[in-house]
């Protein structure tokens, strides 16, 4: 069987790896073009193109696939049996959903109908999910609305950031990728249509990045960890910008102690730091709860544990976090 597989970053690269060790004839690579990256701005190569570059896969690099006839052409040349996409990061036309005799498949990071969209991982984490999984789906015009082929219920973590829950689903979407092309070619996938109800997970904006202290602990924490590694989630502290990478929310109990320990006053602001010195860490209220700090990231500064930022920085108790 003849697969072309379009795809963009190491989300991507894994189920590609998968398709191309398990012996299927990968007859072509589309991945975004080439991107100027951080503050150096080198030309960066997607994870996809540097394992295509590796085993000598025909690479194809389209600025856009939409009204592209060009690029539709040679995909018509190229007569793959089967599309599979993961990742790619374009929505595909009709015209060439129509190209494989088999059809266009993808693999998506969720357990659809439930958030589709480009980012469901980051979502399924800053909404508190306790579980997600990933799914393959024959595409459509509309996005990520096409019949369900397998699916795979995935646990997340209380304390699993974006980064961890995308490395462990890479892996496990990569298997039902190849589960699936496989099933394709033995003419047994099954086939079943989306619900009418859905969700949606669209691109984050930087302005989600800001932590509103007026939340609950538990909030704020799903956040910081939604937001890791991707932008992470920030504060001012008076003029300085402060990035927050890893929190933990106290349970009341907890919580309650520290509150009669470190102030006497009945109603503490929301941002206050309640404590803070290299020995213990750094605890800050909410609206509902206290965080505690344990990794953290000043202005033009390394991410390092709390105690060694404040054996080096002061953060005072008192002061407001805006």
């Amino acid at each position: 069987m003849n697969i072309l597989f379009m795809g963009t970053p190491d989300f991507a690269e894994t189920s590609l790896e998968k398709l191309y060790n398990a012996g299927f004839n990968i007859v072509g690579v589309v991945t975004n073009p080439d991107k100027q990256k951080n503050r150096g701005m080198k030309i960066a190569e997607s994870e996809v193109k540097k394992f295509a570059l590796d085993k000598n896969l025909k690479i194809y690099q389209p600025e856009k696939v939409k009204n592209n006839q060009e690029f539709i052409d040679t995909l018509k040349e190229i007569k793959p049996d089967l599309i599979c996409v993961v990742a790619y990061g374009k929505i595909l036309p009709k015209e060439i959903l129509e190209i494989p005799k088999l059809g266009c498949i993808n693999l998506h990071a969720s357990l659809l109908p439930k958030y589709r969209g480009a980012a469901p991982i980051q979502w399924s984490v800053l909404n508190g999910d306790k579980v997600t999984g990933v799914s393959t789906m024959y595409m459509s015009e509309g996005m990520d609305e096409g019949d369900i082929i397998f699916q795979e219920r995935v646990e997340i973590g209380d304390n699993e950031t974006t980064g961890e829950l995308w490395d462990r689903l890479k892996e496990i979407g990569g298997n039902l990728l190849l589960k699936t092309v496989c099933e394709i070619e033995k003419g047994t996938a099954p086939r079943t249509p989306q619900g009418k109800y859905f969700t949606m997970a669209p691109m984050l904006d930087k302005s989600l990045a800001k932590i509103d202290f007026t939340r609950s602990a538990e909030s704020i924490k799903n956040k910081v960890r939604g937001l890791n590694p991707i932008m992470g989630a920030f504060a001012m502290y008076g003029e300085k910008k402060i990035k927050f990478w890893k929190v933990e929310a106290l349970d009341d109990r907890v919580a309650s102690s520290i509150l009669k320990a470190s102030s006497s006053d009945k109603e503490i602001e929301p941002g206050k730091v309640i404590l803070s010195n290299d020995k213990v860490g750094l605890y800050i209220k909410t609206g509902e709860g206290i965080i505690k700090v344990l990794e953290i990231q000043g202005e033009n500064a390394k991410r390092m544990g709390i105690c060694e930022f404040l054996r080096g920085n002061k953060i005072e108790e008192g002061k407001i976090f805006s």
